[in-house]
Parts: C-alpha cells; sequence; structure tokens
C-alpha cells in the first residue's frame, strides 16, 4: 500500500494505492488522517482487524484473508514531513499523558 499524503499540516488526506505482488491493483482516497495519536489498544494487523474495525463492511471472522503473506514493508520517504513544530510542548505533554 503507498499513501501519497496531500501535504500542508496535520490531518490532511491523500490517494492510498494498493499493490499485490508490486502490480497495482486498487486505488482510492482517504479525505482525512488521524492528526497525532492512535489508541493505545489498537492493534497492528496483516490479514485481518483484531481490534476495531478498518471499516463498517468489514465482517469479522468472515473477513480474514485466508492467502499468504509473504513480506510487508514499511517505508518513510524522505518527504515524510516532521510535524513537531505544529504543536506547542504544552500540547505535546497532553498527548503524552493521555497514552498513560
Amino acid at each position: 500500500m503507498e499513501f501519497a499524503y496531500d501535504g500542508g499540516g496535520l490531518a490532511k488526506g491523500g490517494t492510498v494505492t494498493l499493490y499485490v505482488d508490486g502490480d497495482k491493483v486498487a486505488e482510492g482516497r482517504v479525505e482525512g488522517t488521524i492528526p497525532m495519536v492512535f489508541s493505545a489498544d489498537e492493534t497492528l494487523d496483516v490479514g485481518r482487524d483484531t481490534a476495531s474495525p478498518v471499516s463498517d463492511d468489514y465482517s469479522g471472522e468472515r473477513s480474514i484473508f485466508t492467502g499468504e503473506v509473504k513480506w510487508v514493508q514499511i517505508d518513510l520517504g524522505d518527504d515524510a514531513e516532521d510535524a513537531d513544530h505544529l504543536i506547542t510542548p504544552e500540547e505535546r505533554l497532553r498527548v503524552a499523558m493521555a497514552r498513560q
């Protein structure tokens, strides 16, 4: 999956492109993203979602991928924006304490 962020600050959207074995198989639009913190109780799953569903269309056990995933690669491009300067130290502390 490739996410081409619109840029221009936090929580913007972007284009998502899905690849299988290097071949583009789907493309779609995400109108907005989460600006800073993900839930501490969410999971990072491959082939199934064991926490909050990714979509209302997700049907739990019937939506499990039954194929073989040989690898997952996560790359952050050189153009990945460092957004630390967009929040104050006080906001950063509030976010850190919210995770406790």
